[in-house]
């Protein structure tokens, strides 16, 4: 796995690690940032996946992540703005910004069976450690009812993407050896 994308994984795991509201954890200001962030990297990823694949499989799997993904980004978008509630960047957000921009970066200088095993290998690391994130610190720390309950609302769906990339990546191994 790249440096970069250690490094973002790293901090949505820890995202506690937030300077002075470490002790409190990330505010619902910062939590927003992170989950909007956290949803466009997966969107960035499934566009171009969707767009270099040759795989269906693959394919519609980054469909399903655009679709998703986008769907979370406007429930987010739309409960910040009903809570007057602007998204807070700060290093979390920052690196998983800059992981999803180096992730695309290294994404497309692969083709066929390469770009598809690379690209499914991220999607199953990704999404457990967002689940990670989401269990161990984004729901435990927002303090916004409405925003929690947001958060756990989606979780299920990202424990569904993980099976479903698990599955492809045990899929894409057979086919590729």
């Amino acid at each position: 796995m790249k440096q970069s994308l250690k490094r973002a994984l790293c901090a949505l795991a820890t995202c506690t690690a937030l300077g002075a509201a470490a002790q409190a954890g990330p505010s619902d200001a910062q939590i927003a940032a992170i989950v909007v962030t956290a949803n466009q990297v997966d969107i960035d990823a499934g566009q171009l996946a969707g767009q270099r694949s040759r795989s269906e499989p693959v394919q519609s799997f980054a469909r399903l992540m655009v679709s998703d993904h986008g769907s979370v980004n406007q429930q987010a978008s739309a409960l910040a703005g009903r809570l007057k509630l602007k998204p807070e960047d700060n290093p979390t957000s920052a690196s998983l910004k800059q992981g999803g921009q180096d992730n695309l970066k290294r994404l497309q200088a692969l083709q066929g069976e390469a770009f598809d095993r690379a690209y499914v290998d991220h999607e199953v690391s990704y999404h457990q450690t967002v689940i990670d994130a989401l269990d161990k610190t984004l729901i435990p720390s927002a303090r916004n009812g409405e925003l929690k309950a947001l958060l756990v609302k989606v979780r299920p769906a990202f424990e569904a993407h993980l099976e479903h990339a698990k599955a492809l990546q045990a899929q894409l191994g057979k086919r590729g050896g």
